[in-house]
């Protein structure tokens, strides 16, 4: 005999690929769900945009070969032929030159490193590449790690810009668990030592949420867009209900899949400790210009940079994972940085000329007729910071408050964002509150 299910009736906040994952979970499960975006589209940092006669993503996305809880989902969807791979080619910008990298040979012949560097780096990554336990290594700030590791010399020439252009005044703040699991992640994503091979869908992350919005509604769930919701409401640690619209609609349980430092305001019966851990958690913005170029820009996918004339530690030319059209170039230059730094505010423009002045130093050909569509994205909590301990610093999924539980990427750690870390935390969501 089938146990039986408790129907309920469930919010989730939030229609990003999280939210869409535990959204379709809990229906499978035979739940009433309403899902509530304040976006005008589903899909959050994942969504996509018109962007010169193109359907493209706000943000990069790519599939690594580690990513299994994607795979289930595309097989489940029934979309798993969507999936393409793509040998993807590396390169490293240094002091105006532009190297080849990715692989042992391009690391043995690259001039800026002396041979014990070279097999220290090398040692280092195949290290991280078999650690299964990130405990001990949550414990260690990231820097100190590298550098016993690599040496002085390998830290600053390969590591440190990023750290710089990335985190500004957090740099000394990170968890080397954070930075083990992205080395791991791609270390993995190898067809062999000497190739990486990246995935991506036919169509975009929009393939994706596409086939989760179709199942939802399949399955008897509504989706509310343009609706975001202006408080959630409790009596006695009891969870009541949802204001939106300025009435209330009353759920048995509400899950959240927004950034954390939105809930208190939503949630302001939330435990003060709850509250202090969400306070706690730096976060970094982003600033992502994508260019639509006449002509490639070079032949990487990625494209490391450490460079005194340029203020950005790398840029993505997306093309060359998924080649959108055939010649023509996609390149997504992300300005990482804390909102309260004064770079933030600068206009759209500002940053588009400044990514333009940087295109000649890499490629000399590059011309600015090149160009065919700008487009400048803002995200406000696009980056957690994680630093050391993070582990502890987590408030629970589970709030004081019964029948609320939260999440946000920050509890993909020591894994980083990604569609596939989404889905499996949607999941995870799923199970708690169902089984609450």
């Amino acid at each position: 005999m089938q146990p039986k299910i408790n129907k309920k009736k469930i919010a989730v906040i939030g229609a990003g690929p999280m939210g869409l994952a535990c959204a379709y979970e809990l229906l499978k499960n035979k739940h009433q769900v309403d899902l509530y975006e304040r976006d005008d589209r589903i899909g959050g940092m994942s969504a996509s945009f018109k962007f010169d006669g193109l359907k493209i993503e706000r943000y990069y996305h790519f599939i690594c070969r580690p990513d299994k809880p994607l795979f289930d989902l595309l097989n489940e969807l029934n979309i798993s032929d969507k999936l393409r791979w793509r040998d993807t080619k590396m390169g490293f910008f240094y002091n105006g030159v532009l190297y080849k990298w990715g692989d042992p040979i391009h690391l043995l012949t690259f001039p800026k490193l002396g041979l014990i560097s070279k097999l220290r780096y090398a040692l280092h990554v195949f290290y991280t590449n078999n650690v299964n336990n990130w405990e001990r290594l949550d414990k260690q700030n990231a820097i100190p790690w590298l550098k016993k590791w690599v040496g002085e010399t390998a830290y600053y020439r390969l590591w440190d810009y990023l750290f710089e252009y990335k985190f500004y005044e957090h740099k000394e703040n990170i968890s080397a668990a954070w930075i083990g699991t992205r080395i791991k992640r791609l270390a993995q994503s190898r067809k062999n030592l000497f190739t990486e091979q990246l995935g991506y869908l036919d169509g975009g992350s929009d393939t994706l949420l596409c086939a989760l919005e179709k199942r939802i509604l399949e399955l008897h769930g509504d989706i509310f867009l343009n609706t975001g919701v202006e408080k959630v409401t409790t009596v006695n640690n009891q969870l009541e209900a949802l204001v939106v619209k300025g009435e209330k609609r009353f759920y048995d349980s509400v899950v959240s899949t927004i950034p954390l430092p939105f809930v208190p305001r939503l949630v302001p019966d939330l435990s003060v400790e709850i509250i202090d851990k969400i306070k706690k958690i730096a976060n970094c913005a982003v600033v992502c210009v994508v260019l639509r170029l006449r002509y490639a820009l070079t032949e990487n996918f990625w494209l490391n940079i450490n460079d005194p004339d340029m203020e950005i530690p790398g840029l993505i030319e997306y093309s060359n994972l998924n080649p959108v059209r055939k010649d023509e170039g996609i390149v997504y230059v992300p300005f990482y940085m804390p909102k309260t730094h004064a770079k933030y505010t600068q206009d759209n423009a500002s940053f588009i000329e400044e990514v333009l002045s940087y295109l000649n130093r890499i490629n000399p050909k590059f011309a600015k007729d090149w160009v065919l569509a700008a487009h400048v994205s803002r995200y406000e909590f696009a980056q957690p910071i994680c630093s050391p301990n993070f582990y502890q610093q987590l408030p629970p999924m589970q709030t004081n408050i019964e029948g609320f539980v939260m999440a946000d990427t920050c509890y993909y750690y020591p894994e980083d964002r990604g569609v596939s870390e989404s889905v499996k935390m949607g999941k995870q969501l799923a199970q708690q509150i169902g089984d609450s």
